[in-house]
């Protein structure tokens, strides 16, 4: 935190401009008061945690309010539908001031402001308040405001929020008391313009996810409330109990269960540690037998906070699990698979046999933790393959397995142009581009290629802990991505990846299902399945996608979730495109796989085929419902 760049003088005058009643500056913070809370609360310093964020975001928007008839500033143009209003002008300038003082760290021999201290209203008990949690795309954005000062991510919020020119955006900095409002603006240009995430849920403090406070330390206090001054006594003794206090234990939350398995799980001694080559000998081959690596393996008060904040993250501490991942601690003494430097971070991965659990903070201080869960019940050696260390500057570190004898980066889009090698030490890869850290159009898609003795495989970055795997061919007996006729297939829909982002994917299989001459001789199209299946089971996601001649990307026809459709159980598929000729005509494309003896379409656009391709003449913008016929005589309907 920058404080330097907030001034501790007066803030310097404004340009008068109309007097605002205290009515009419009321009106304005009600009819804005959303915007205006999601301003505090993105000008607020990232350490004082998201629930503390959202109680001071509200706590100084409702002070904003003047006691009296106000003379209000000239603010400059914006694009808000706001322009001209005296009254929301001074309300954001107050909080706008307000939030810069929160960050101004306290001094030893001068009074605090209200704003440097925790707001005593509004307060909820029993709860902790947060914003709901965004994307990769939010995730990354947020981590980078937290790396500039206050002054800065004030003028990156004007710049974002209030569409304010530079012009205009030092104009208010410079009203709100900020010495150097053009160094802000310039701080600020170091940050992607990625303002259409500002109004994602991420940063809205006003739609809110409620958690319970600690409940056993809650209901402790309030039977030593009850108790006499000895029960208090001996409740301040428990609490002090065992291990070595808050301090070693960093970011996690006070203690509250004192039973000898759960302590065993906190000790840093009891760590199972793998020795290097049991993977050879052993009957399984997943993340149970991977050897403790890095150079921190013997930290063990690095070690212990990361197991003290496993079981109770404390407030400040992100937190993000996979769909379907539990996120409670381990309940025993996990396995220890790494615990080093990884860039501007120390990382420790540990594995309980059912989830990946990656705690990471920064080389200074423990403030700014973060705890990631991945559910991997079930690995296999090609679903184990490798876990992510950490991701910076747009790129991913992986450590790979210890079988893992050559790593390197491919992107999918160019099948052509071959893999770079990667340089693996004790297991960690460099860095390379990550898709899932990328905004913007889709120009390439890189992935991770893994050499396993004489079999490559292709692994890719969606957003989360454990890297998905990518795989082509008939459901059910799926290949690895290999070759050129795989590799082809796979690239006109490598950007289709994006969407199954976040959503706990294991792997991604590709099947091209069946090839359909045009009806304009410009070529045959390729009609491709895409299937992700998930760790926990359900939420599998299935895209019909078109690919024509010469096409950068395929059409994506049909999608659905949650049906056996595409897969191992039912590898059966049908699905239709409406689409143009060269000549201007239009036709309906239907397709289904192999096995399917007849296609016929009702509705918008009628017509039968005796083959497992269909293709009628339709209008624009038509509407029809498919049904087709396999071979052994069973039904097959459209995806939709």
């Amino acid at each position: 935190m920058q404080s330097q760049d907030v001034a501790q003088r007066p803030a310097p005058p404004s340009p008068a401009g109309p007097v605002v009643d205290v009515e009419q500056a009321e009106a304005a913070l009600v009819e804005h008061y959303p915007r205006l809370v999601r301003l505090a609360y993105l000008v607020l310093p990232p350490g004082l945690g998201r629930s503390r964020r959202v109680l001071t975001a509200h706590a100084l928007t409702q002070r904003a309010l003047p006691r009296a008839r106000t003379p209000a500033p000239v603010i400059p143009a914006q694009s808000t539908g706001r322009d001209g209003d005296p009254g929301y002008a001074l309300i954001r300038l107050q909080v706008l001031r307000t939030a810069l003082e929160a960050g101004v760290p306290l001094k030893a021999k001068a009074w605090p402001k209200r704003s440097q201290l925790p707001p005593l209203l509004p307060h909820v008990w029993g709860l902790k308040l947060f914003p709901r949690s965004g994307g990769a795309d939010e995730l990354a954005l947020d981590q980078r405001l937290s790396t500039l000062s206050g002054p800065a991510r004030a003028a990156y919020a004007l710049r974002g929020l209030e569409r304010l020119t530079d012009d205009g955006v030092c104009e208010v900095l410079a009203a709100a008391g900020v010495a150097d409002p053009q160094g802000a603006v310039l701080e600020a240009d170091g940050i992607p313009a990625g303002y259409g995430l500002l109004d994602s849920p991420e940063f809205d403090p006003c739609s809110l996810q409620a958690r319970p406070t600690d409940l056993m330390r809650r209901r402790h206090h309030l039977k030593a409330a009850l108790a006499a001054g000895a029960a208090l006594l001996v409740c301040g003794a428990l609490l002090g109990l065992p291990g070595e206090g808050w301090g070693p234990e960093g970011a996690a939350a006070p203690p509250y269960a004192r039973n000898p398995a759960a302590q065993a799980a906190l000790d840093p001694a009891k760590l199972t540690r793998v020795p290097s080559g049991v993977w050879r000998n052993s009957a399984r081959t997943d993340f149970s037998v991977w050897p403790a690596r890095g150079d921190r393996t013997g930290d063990k008060a690095l070690l212990r906070r990361a197991l003290a904040v496993w079981a109770r993250p404390g407030e400040t501490v992100q937190v993000s699990v996979t769909p379907g991942t539990l996120s409670g601690g381990p309940a025993g003494p996990p396995q220890l698979l790494y615990a080093g430097t990884v860039d501007a971070a120390r990382v420790v991965i540990l594995y309980d046999g059912l989830r990946i659990t990656r705690y990471a903070e920064p080389k200074e201080g423990t403030q700014g933790a973060a705890l990631d869960f991945a559910r991997v019940d079930g690995a296999g050696r090609a679903e184990a393959g490798a876990v992510v260390l950490g991701r910076s500057d747009g790129n991913v570190r992986y450590l790979t397995a210890p079988w893992v004898k050559k790593a390197s980066e491919r992107d999918l889009m160019k099948p052509g142009s071959g893999a770079m090698d990667l340089t693996l030490t004790d297991g960690v890869t460099a860095p390379l581009a990550s898709p899932a850290l990328r905004s913007g159009p889709c120009t390439s898609w890189n992935v991770l290629q893994v050499t396993d003795g004489s079999r490559t495989r292709l692994l890719t970055d969606l957003g989360e802990l454990v890297p998905a795997r990518l795989t082509v061919g008939r459901p059910g007996s799926p290949g690895e991505v290999s070759g050129t006729a795989a590799l082809h297939t796979w690239q006109p829909f490598a950007c289709s990846l994006g969407t199954v982002r976040s959503a706990g994917v294991r792997s991604v299989n590709a099947w091209a299902f069946n090839e359909q001459p045009l009806p304009d001789a410009s070529g045959s199209a390729a009609w491709v399945c895409t299937r992700a299946e998930t760790w926990r089971g359900g939420g599998a996601r299935v895209l019909a996608q078109f690919h024509t001649p010469g096409g950068a990307y395929g059409a994506v026809a049909a999608k659905a979730e949650n049906l056996p459709a595409c897969g191992a159980r039912d590898p059966h598929v049908l699905a239709g495109v409406l689409w143009k000729s060269r000549g201007g005509d239009w036709y309906l494309l239907a397709a289904g796989g192999r096995e399917t003896a007849s296609i016929r379409a009702t509705g918008g656009v009628d017509g039968t085929a005796r083959s497992s391709l269909l293709t009628v003449p339709a209008e624009q913008g038509a509407q029809a419902q498919l049904k087709g016929t396999l071979k052994d005589g069973r039904s097959l309907g459209g995806l939709r």
